[in-house]
């Protein structure tokens, strides 16, 4: 699976500035029977931590989130950027490899004590699932487990998040 993810996956260089080389996952979704094989390589791997919801993160968290989801048959919780979200919110201010953030999420979105397992579609420096690591807390929540599409591991995030001793499931690593 990780050599044919690795074969659509577009590299775009000096994308969203300089130094950055985006990973393009969009032909994923183009791929019917491709995006369905992801779904269920996650889902195989995701089962064993008994969870009881997915968060993701905005936006490109939502692609497989939703499915993953379905397919467990646990909720959907979605994190957005700040002010997209109607409602009382939990927020968390994070940096981000070219800047910084803020994300929110619903504080009726997990019940205390949910077993969560947080999605996105990359693992870079780990700003992002940290911030939605706060999240989750906040909510008194238990994080249980990480799930990216892609992870780069020479930027080596995932030392922070082990510490947590929290699995980290990828399916494509450079």
């Amino acid at each position: 699976m990780e050599e044919r993810l690795k074969n659509v996956i577009r590299d775009f260089p000096d994308y969203p500035k300089p130094g950055i080389v985006f990973k393009d996952i969009t032909p994923i979704l183009r791929d019917v029977n491709l995006y369905r094989e992801v779904v269920e390589a996650f889902v195989s791997q995701i089962r064993e931590l008994g969870i009881d919801a997915i968060v993701g993160v905005e936006s490109r968290g939502f692609w497989f989130g939703p499915s993953i989801a379905q397919q467990l048959r646990v909720p959907f919780i979605p994190i957005r950027k700040k002010g997209k979200l109607p409602g009382e919110t939990y927020s968390h201010i994070y940096d981000l490899e070219y800047g910084s953030s803020e994300i929110e999420m619903q504080t009726d979105g997990l019940p205390k004590g949910a077993r969560v397992l947080i999605h996105d579609d990359l693992l870079a420096t780990g700003g992002t699932v940290k911030a939605a690591t706060k999240l989750v807390d906040m909510a008194g929540a238990k994080t249980v487990g990480y799930a990216f599409l892609v992870h780069l591991t020479f930027l080596k995030a995932e030392d922070s998040l082990k510490n947590n001793s929290r699995p980290i499931i990828s399916l494509v690593n450079y």
